[in-house]
């Protein structure tokens, strides 16, 4: 499959799209060509036509996969036909017009700040390593808004102690700066201490280790994000994403302009920023309601 070997390069080299996200690219296709029985090569590209497609998206819903996780293969084959647009091997990809499978709108609800607070206000022993560090991992991910690989990527040379930011490497490795509040920026002193005396052997240059001195990966942060809020909060969905998303709704409901917002969370457009302006309409509501004059009537 000389042609998917290609395409991983592109997408890696070229594009700068992540390590797991080809590889979950590369997962879609090997799927695509087994159900055609085919061996991906120049002739047996160039004959796909959407029926075929179809066919297998007909065979997915069967099998009971969500529409969203089709849409998601789909888009994995709607890149790699694009790629083979560019590099000639066909002239218009059988995808062209390919609408996506309706998905159904799940509502993120982001904790409130007395969830928070709560799970913020809970002991943590400040000599225990693990405490501290999963206590700074709740910390960060709520009062910077990153995403969980970019705290799992985070370097220790990433941090200027001297003027309180950040550098985050973001999607498509695009570099921004998110400002670091004193407070958190005090119990990031006292972990990068602990961290020292307790791994001295060690020169890991990630901010988060494991216990045996490795970066850590998904799903301990994760768990540690499920961990703490499963005390505090009823909400089913507890992810480093829903703090990312109470980040964002707490900074509108409390007036910060949007584009800052987006800014701040490293969105390429507005549009992405806006899936969390609900949550602060609501609360203009809520305030809409007690202050007009008119609402008591």
């Amino acid at each position: 499959m000389v042609l998917l070997q290609q395409f991983k390069d592109y997408l890696l080299l070229e594009k700068k799209y992540a390590l797991l996200t080809v590889k979950n690219y590369e997962r879609d296709l090997i799927q695509f060509f087994n159900y055609l029985d085919i061996k991906a090569t120049e002739f047996e590209l160039q004959i796909i036509d959407y029926g075929s497609i179809r066919s297998w998206i007909v065979i997915l819903i069967e099998e009971g996969i969500s529409n969203r996780t089709v849409n998601r293969k789909i888009a994995s084959l709607k890149a790699f036909f694009k790629f083979l647009v560019k590099v000639q091997i066909i002239e218009s990809s059988p995808l062209l017009l390919h609408k996506k499978l309706k998905e159904p709108k799940k509502a993120q609800v982001p904790f409130s700040i007395n969830e928070i607070e709560n799970v913020l206000d809970q002991y943590y022993n400040h000599d225990d390593f693990e405490s501290l560090r999963n206590y700074l991992i709740i910390l960060l991910l709520y009062t910077t808004g990153i995403r969980r690989s970019e705290l799992i990527n985070l370097k220790e040379i990433d941090i200027d102690f001297e003027n309180n930011t950040l550098k985050v490497l973001g999607k498509r490795n695009k570099e921004r700066y998110v400002p670091l509040l004193n407070s958190v920026k005090e119990v990031l002193i006292n972990y990068l201490e602990l961290k020292s005396k307790r791994y001295p052997s060690y020169s890991n240059e990630y901010v988060f280790i494991t216990k045996k001195g490795v970066k850590v990966y998904e799903t301990l942060v994760y768990r540690v994000v499920n961990s703490y809020f499963s005390k505090a909060s009823s909400k089913l969905k507890k992810s480093p994403h829903i703090l990312r998303h109470s980040f964002a709704t707490h900074l509108l409901n409390e007036g910060a302009d949007l584009n800052s917002v987006k800014d701040l969370l490293g969105h390429s457009s507005l549009a992405s920023t806006q899936v969390y302006t609900h949550n602060s309409i609501a609360e203009l509501k809520k305030v809409y309601r007690g202050a007009h004059p008119r609402s008591k009537s």
